[in-house]
């Protein structure tokens, strides 16, 4: 498995078949949002994660944490990460899955970091507590070669969810109609 060694991710002798390891690292730290293939599920699922030392973080299960069933009970998951400027698949990878245990160091290291990006939270107060004792924090670091995008690549329909917006959207006041609206 790869280690964060000197801002670069150390393959530790993995085949990363072409692809430059260092395009996983560079391409999880900026985009907020990733997509877990996980395995049981008919297809990939969105997730938030943090990116450190050379794995993604995400956060799972408890009340209005993003769900993502069968994930703490996988050895392996095929992670997706798409480019923060166009939207697409980039490149995707096989990680192993690790939970990260509430009173360990790497919980005490990793959980104020996504705390800290946890966006659209319902409450900060208590945040971690609820963490420590509703969810899971899984570590997917690398450990199969990155692939590239192929070229044929579909997108997949998105999973149907409970999330709505807040209400209608907001209303324009006092503009000049355009000819089509009149």
């Amino acid at each position: 498995m790869g280690e964060l060694n000197g801002g670069g991710l150390d393959t530790g002798g993995l085949d990363t078949g072409g692809v430059n390891m260092a395009l996983v690292e560079e391409a999880a730290k900026k985009s907020g949002l990733l997509w877990l293939d996980v395995p049981g599920l008919p297809q990939p699922r969105a997730a938030w994660h943090v990116w450190h030392e050379g794995s993604a973080y995400v956060l799972t299960g408890g009340e209005g944490e993003q769900p993502l069933p069968g994930l703490p009970e996988a050895d392996q998951v095929t992670v997706i990460l798409r480019s923060k400027d166009k939207g697409g698949r980039l490149v995707s990878f096989v990680a192993d899955v690790g939970r990260v245990e509430p009173g360990t160091e790497a919980w005490d290291e990793i959980v104020p970091v996504m705390a800290k990006e946890r966006l659209n939270a319902a409450s900060h107060e208590g945040q971690v507590e609820r963490w420590a004792t509703d969810s899971y924090v899984i570590r997917l670091t690398p450990a199969a070669p990155a692939v590239q995008a192929p070229d044929g690549y579909a997108t997949v329909r998105p999973v149907p969810t409970p999330a709505t917006t807040a209400g209608p959207p907001p209303r324009m006041m006092g503009g000049k109609k355009r000819r089509v609206d009149r």
